[in-house]
């Protein structure tokens, strides 16, 4: 599950809104505006009350942007109203919206977000609205205890076994999940093409399941003539893509012998993501963000 929001935070009512891959993020600016309550953060994304996102990303104030010599700093909120650490789309979609009014230049900049340090680049000069946006993530981690994973959860080969219900109630199916760290909980689970059903029905199963106690994204993977992933989101629910998932997903079939390091395309039901991945277990997550569009909220949310 996602946190609760750690401390009061206000917002612009401008907003930037695109997407990658379909995995669409709402980027506001830290002001005196509206405060963001968990209330609001569920109304802004729900799709029928609201702009409708997978996520908001806020710039905060103090992060006017590397072309002025700031740090940026993010904060980031599922649509179940709740903070958590990082989003390798909602990063590359925040560095679209400050390279778009040249906050940033074409090279790579530093953001802090969740208490850690990244670095972004957006190249080019996004025609068609269509940016080329890339995100240094960090080194990959395999936790096998707090704070992602329950002390003891992790068993042979490094892996968290479930016995989960099957769809139709008529007995249990047994999971073996690889859990992973991106700067955020991942749970990885290969073997067949799984269906959306499948999905929806293991995903939130695996990813509310006490082995994992901050909640975790799952992702259910195929290797096989390329690397295939459907994934749940926490705090989500199913993603057509994800960008610290395709990380995940890489380094998890790096550890369990399926793949060689290096560079490889992750396909998700929205589209592809490259990742590489280097044998200090430093990734580094390529793919285009999509404009969508500009907007302003109405006046009265509370």
């Amino acid at each position: 599950m996602s946190k609760k929001l750690r401390e009061p935070l206000r917002i612009l009512p401008g907003f930037f809104k695109a997407h990658g891959h379909g995995n669409d993020y709402l980027v506001f600016e830290e002001g005196n505006g509206v405060a963001l309550t968990a209330g609001l953060v569920r109304r802004i994304c729900d799709r029928h009350r609201g702009p409708g996102a997978d996520g908001i990303v806020v710039v905060e104030a103090s992060g006017g942007g590397a072309a002025k010599g700031e740090e940026v700093r993010l904060r980031m909120f599922n649509p179940d109203g709740g903070e958590f650490e990082r989003s390798g789309n909602g990063l590359r979609i925040a560095g679209v919206f400050l390279r778009r009014r040249g906050r940033v230049g074409e090279g790579w900049f530093p953001v802090v977000v969740g208490g850690e340090r990244v670095r972004v680049r957006v190249p080019g000069t996004g025609v068609g609205g269509v940016w080329d946006a890339s995100v240094e993530m960090g080194r990959v981690a395999f936790p096998s205890g707090p704070p992602f994973v329950a002390v003891g959860a992790v068993g042979e080969r490094g892996r968290v076994s479930l016995a989960l219900p099957s769809p139709d109630g008529a007995g249990e199916v047994l999971m073996r999940a690889v859990p992973v760290s991106v700067g955020n909980p991942h749970a990885v689970v290969f073997g067949r093409r799984r269906s959306r059903a499948e999905v929806e029905h293991y995903g939130p199963l695996i990813g509310g399941a006490p082995a994992f106690p901050r909640g975790t994204n799952v992702q259910f993977v195929e290797v096989g003539g390329g690397i295939r992933a459907r994934i749940w989101e926490r705090g989500v629910g199913w993603t057509s893509a994800s960008g610290t998932s395709a990380c995940a997903v890489v380094a998890a079939a790096v550890k369990t012998g399926l793949i060689p390091f290096g560079r490889v395309a992750v396909r998700m039901e929205g589209g592809a993501m490259e990742v590489e991945l280097d044998d200090d277990w430093a990734a580094r997550l390529h793919g285009p963000v999509e404009e969508v569009c500009e907007g302003v909220l109405a006046g009265g949310l509370d």
